[in-house]
């Protein structure tokens, strides 16, 4: 069985990994574990080339530490995973590609992300698009 686990560093996808985790243990699935950061050198904005790569490089380090964050919970168990760090408009998109390509059996998302109401509202929900779209099984976590 091969599980694919979006992390934003949110408590949504953070319990996702726990979950994988039990997965790992109790079914020996394999992990992978994906982080997918904002793409704005598309997008037209006033700021010069050399501050829109000082904003990718730390969008690129926020998404390794998560990554880093996701990987400690998993081999504090000595469950390996492996991990994808990409740079998308869409994360939605990029998460149901790499499904397709990877041959995922289950995804499992948080239910919420980093994103509050404003931007579920605005660009709707990564989690939602997910479920409806998926080539495979999603598991949606919500937490209390």
């Amino acid at each position: 069985m091969k599980i694919l686990v979006p992390v934003d560093g949110s408590k949504y996808s953070m319990e996702g990994v726990k979950i994988a985790l039990d997965y790992a243990k109790t079914k020996k699935a394999d992990i992978t574990l994906m982080t997918v950061t904002p793409f704005i050198s598309g997008l037209d904005l006033e700021i010069s080339a050399k501050e829109i790569e000082s904003i990718n490089e730390t969008m690129r380090r926020n998404g390794e530490d998560v990554l880093d964050k996701a990987k400690n919970i998993l081999s504090a168990e000595g469950i390996t995973a492996k991990t994808i760090l990409l740079s998308a408009i869409s994360a939605a998109d990029e998460i149901l590609n790499t499904a397709e390509k990877e041959k995922i059996d289950l995804i499992i998302i948080g239910n919420r992300g980093l994103g509050g109401t404003a931007t579920r509202f605005l660009m709707g929900s990564v989690a939602s698009k997910v479920a409806t779209n998926a080539p495979c099984s999603v598991y949606v976590v919500k937490t209390a």
